[in-house]
């Protein structure tokens, strides 16, 4: 007998799924309701691909490393899709880039986000200053420590970086105190999730927004080597 929760929308098999206080709801409905209103809009993802292009500097290049390929075995070849070349020097504007976008949409002129080593926090408070938008960036004590250049990069782009203090003082930390900012300003502030996880949709709209990665790295291998990899690893 098949459960029919298991393959709903937002769920991925046994995980997913929206598990939260009764005072997001809302947020999280409002948001679903307007990420499926910009999937059906040639508008929107015209202005996201011209960000990504102009902005991010999008399509990252693929880059052989052939001692590291020597290293792995013979016949081996290793390439690598740069996403550390894009603008704030990582993956995580591809999908910070799109959730501002629907954060202007749903009205929402706050922005709250968790980072741990801060490529995230650096990404959320990049968007925030290209569109205008309050930034809150919540970040681990023990992390602002290991961290101070990315610290002052957010702060250079006008964030507001708050000090966790509590258990570990580390990512975790810093995710439940944006989450209590969140359910304290769900009115007037969006959560930029930097990862596949929380509720839904927030793990379709991290996905969608970084399969742009994906893509890109498809069509460059077909057309340099005129096949698919063996493998590929991600983290």
């Amino acid at each position: 007998m098949t459960d029919d929760r298991m393959t709903a929308p937002g769920r991925f098999g046994r995980y997913g799924g929206r598990y939260v206080p009764e005072t997001l709801m809302a947020a999280l409905e409002q948001l679903e309701a307007v990420y499926a209103a910009a999937q059906a809009d040639p508008a929107f993802w015209a202005e996201l691909d011209g960000l990504l292009r102009d902005y991010v500097g999008r399509p990252t290049p693929l880059t052989e490393v052939p001692r590291l390929s020597a290293a792995v075995g013979p016949g081996v070849r290793v390439v690598l899709k740069r996403e550390d070349l894009n603008h704030t020097g990582a993956h995580k504007i591809n999908n910070t880039l799109g959730q501002g976008l629907l954060a202007r949409r749903m009205g929402k002129r706050r922005i709250i986000a968790e980072t741990g080593a801060g490529q995230h926090g650096v990404a959320t408070a990049t968007v925030c200053a290209r569109f205008g938008l309050d930034c809150v960036v919540y970040m681990g004590e023990e992390d602002m420590r290991r961290q101070r250049l990315n610290v002052y990069r957010m702060e250079l782009m006008g964030a507001r970086v708050v000090p966790v203090a509590s258990g570990t003082k580390t990512l975790k930390d810093a995710t439940n105190e944006a989450l209590r900012d969140w359910v304290t300003n769900v009115t007037d502030t969006h959560y930029i999730i930097g990862s596949v996880v929380g509720p839904d949709p927030f793990p379709r709209i991290v996905r969608d927004f970084q399969a742009v990665i994906g893509r890109e790295a498809r069509a460059q291998v077909l057309e340099r080597y005129g096949c698919l990899p063996k493998s590929v690893v991600a983290c």
